[in-house]
């Protein structure tokens, strides 16, 4: 059904702003608030309440903007756009219209097309107010209306229709989140609603230069529910045109549990909304000392530390893993600094310390093994004072323990044996208690070397010197 079609996707993010306080008045933007907790005059729009621009927000703004590569313009105007939603008491929402606070931005979304990376074009960021939630499940035949969120900060993240596959979307999605993580100016949590998705899709003939009628695929909280939908509205448009049909402008919901497409309402264009500058707000205004001190303020965002991961030979996984969010860098480096051997590090980061923190539900700055001691084990591991098995024991005695890794080692009897007559001994054992396999490798069958090595790791508890025990298998098998 949709060969011979090509889609054509851009797609509208709202960022919840990381504030204490609401775009334009003092309440809280705390999450789980009982209803109406967090309203005064300003949220609920009562008459003779004026709005106050929110600094802080205008701040995370600016840092969306400048690490997206953004334009910022200097003087950008807030606007109301008029709608009228029961979630909405003043009937229109502030927004910025046509001089947003940031235009003419990219995203190389880390796909590569035809040897090149594939950047997709962010026509603008614009500052806005949320609109509060309609609640329509608690009460029979009635919906309830929590206006907490109403005026609660957003940025709005508008892309141009360049993208041309679901995969290619959720691509663009998962960098996107993956910076905004790293510029730490939203939590981003989808589940809380911080993070919402607003697909436009239009489907057209290969070829083709002029875009489709696109309908809009509105509020998915996630990025797997944006693939599926745009894939479900692709195949939809191109059926109705492959039957000489034409495709209606109209705004729809995705329903993942039933995995289809519903129509909402038909399409606003920004003429419906009638848009005029907001009276109560004066222009906003950006002086270059403060945009030079925003950008000062950037931290290093993912691209460039991966980057400088892979400079030290890390494999494309640890770097992958290690800049998977803004957390995991740090502790990492905090280890390196103390040991610096990166691969054994990253190992150990990856490995062992992303599991324990997986188990716990526990996050990367709350690591129950502190860099230093982490890199004190490591340090014996290097030295040959523990084996890899010995030093996996001990790292889980270091979660409960203060006590310091070689103190463990020595406790537990975990130290690395390399006396001769004590790894002869273990040998002699594994080869009488194994007589099939002694006999073979006697003969000449060099790969059981490793079986039998196992073995003496095992018979020793961990704590024979693996080089040694090999060492003197070989002199065995020599004769």
């Amino acid at each position: 059904m949709t060969a011979g079609f090509e889609m054509v996707v851009g797609l509208e993010v709202h960022v919840q702003l990381k504030t204490a306080s609401k775009a334009f008045c003092g309440c809280s933007t705390n999450f789980g608030a009982p209803p109406n907790a967090n309203t005064c005059p300003v949220c609920l729009a009562l008459p003779g309440a004026l709005p106050v621009l929110n600094a802080r927000a205008v701040e995370l703004a600016l840092r969306v903007g400048l690490g997206l590569g953004f334009t910022i313009n200097d003087r950008s105007i807030f606007a109301r756009k008029n709608y009228f939603y029961p979630d909405l008491p003043k009937g229109y929402q502030i927004s910025q219209h046509d001089r947003p606070i940031a235009e003419h931005g990219h995203l190389d979304i880390g796909l590569v097309v035809d040897g090149a990376p594939r950047v997709i074009g962010v026509t603008r960021a614009h500052m806005e107010e949320d609109a509060g939630k309609s609640i329509h499940d608690r009460y029979d035949r009635a919906t309830a209306v929590d206006l907490n969120r109403s005026g609660t900060p957003l940025v709005e993240i508008v892309s141009e229709p360049d993208m041309r596959s679901p995969e290619e979307a959720g691509a663009y999605l998962r960098t996107l989140k993956q910076i905004l993580l790293y510029l730490d100016v939203s939590d981003c949590n989808m589940e809380e609603g911080s993070l919402r998705v607003d697909a436009n899709v239009s489907a057209r003939p290969f070829g083709q230069v002029t875009l489709g009628t696109k309908c809009e695929v509105k509020n998915m909280n996630s990025f797997s529910g944006v693939e599926r939908a745009l894939a479900a509205e692709f195949r939809r448009q191109c059926g109705v045109l492959a039957a000489g049909g034409t495709v209606q402008q109209q705004t729809l919901l995705w329903d993942g549990a039933n995995q289809e497409i519903r129509p909402a309402r038909s399409k606003e264009g920004s003429s419906d909304y009638r848009y005029f500058p907001e009276p109560d707000l004066p222009p906003l205004v950006i002086t270059a000392a403060e945009l030079e001190r925003v950008r000062a303020s950037l931290p290093e965002l993912p691209a460039a530390r991966r980057a400088r991961y892979a400079a030290m030979k890390l494999s494309d996984y640890d770097v992958q893993e290690l800049t998977a969010d803004p957390a995991t860098g740090p502790y990492f480096e905090s280890v390196l600094a103390v040991h610096p051997d990166a691969k054994a590090v990253a190992n150990w980061v990856n490995g062992e310390v992303r599991a324990t923190l997986n188990d716990t539900a526990t996050a990367w700055d709350a690591v129950p093994v502190t860099p230093a001691r982490l890199g004190a084990l490591l340090d014996l591991v290097r030295d040959g004072v523990v084996g890899s098995s010995a030093a996996k024991k001990i790292y889980g005695m270091l979660l409960s323990s203060g006590d310091s890794p070689r103190a463990i080692a020595e406790r537990e009897g975990l130290v690395q044996v390399r006396d001769d007559n004590a790894l002869a001994g273990w040998v002699d054992e594994v080869l009488a208690e194994h007589p099939a396999e002694a006999a073979r490798f006697a003969a000449g069958e060099k790969k059981l070397q490793g079986l039998l090595v196992g073995l003496v790791m095992k018979k020793s508890q961990g704590r024979a010197d693996p080089k040694l025990v090999n060492q003197l298998l070989s002199s065995r098998a020599a004769g």
